[in-house]
């Protein structure tokens, strides 16, 4: 993984949400405690265990969160694509990571480093507020993940999947999957196998339309509503 200081730190930091509300005085300190890191699709990023000393913010590409059970299997956590973060809670505390994160594709990601983060935040409390504030909504995520584990069947998840990423608003939705089926299914906390399984039985009861590899047409909307319910 390549790494680089700022300039490139200042122009990217000026383009993300919260930091770019900062101004340029404040982001140009910022930028003196960030790494600009370059990784290929597959790429590790941080290992579970590690102790990365900040936060990370996605620049281009996508990083999945993941951690990997006793039998070998992943199950991933989360996708953090363009704009988005992680890590968050490492800026206050110098916890061990539970989850890894790999690049899926090529991606530029920042390294935002615990004491500049901290200088900023002492300066502007509006900074502080922010992160925290995506701290909260990554809590809100984890327990919906682990509800959709608990309380819901195979079915139940795809179809809340699939009804989650369509537009409601028409009959016949449209549902343009942003990766792959593998990964999908990890996410739902399902195998492959069976994620295909469910996906055929919708086929079968005219609910959904595959289009190629990465469409699906939602024929009966009502009808997955209610079965995600």
């Amino acid at each position: 993984m390549a790494t680089a200081i700022h300039p490139p730190a200042f122009q990217s930091l000026s383009c993300l949400e919260p930091f770019s509300s900062l101004d340029p005085a404040t982001l140009q300190r910022l930028s003196r405690g960030v790494r600009v890191c370059r990784a290929s699709r597959g790429e590790m990023l941080m290992h579970r265990g590690a102790r990365p000393a900040g936060m990370y913010a996605v620049v281009e590409g996508e990083v999945k969160l993941f951690l990997i059970s006793s039998a070998g299997a992943e199950k991933i956590v989360r996708l953090a694509g363009r704009g988005e973060s992680f890590c968050e809670e490492n800026i206050l505390s110098d916890t061990p990571q539970t989850l890894a994160a790999q690049a899926t594709r090529d991606s530029v990601v920042l390294h935002l480093q615990r004491p500049a983060l901290q200088t900023a935040m002492a300066a502007h409390p509006s900074l502080t507020q922010a992160l925290m504030a995506r701290l909260s909504q990554r809590m809100g995520e984890l327990v919906e993940g682990m509800e959709q584990c608990i309380q819901r069947s195979s079915t139940q998840r795809v179809a809340h999947y699939l009804v989650q990423h369509a537009d409601c608003s028409a009959p016949h939705a449209e549902v343009r999957l942003s990766c792959d089926k593998q990964t999908i299914a990890s996410q739902l906390n399902l195998t492959p196998e069976t994620f295909s399984r469910v996906l055929n039985r919708l086929t079968r009861d005219g609910i959904i339309v595959p289009r190629g590899r990465r469409s699906i047409t939602l024929t009966d909307l009502r009808s997955l509503q209610s079965i995600a319910a």
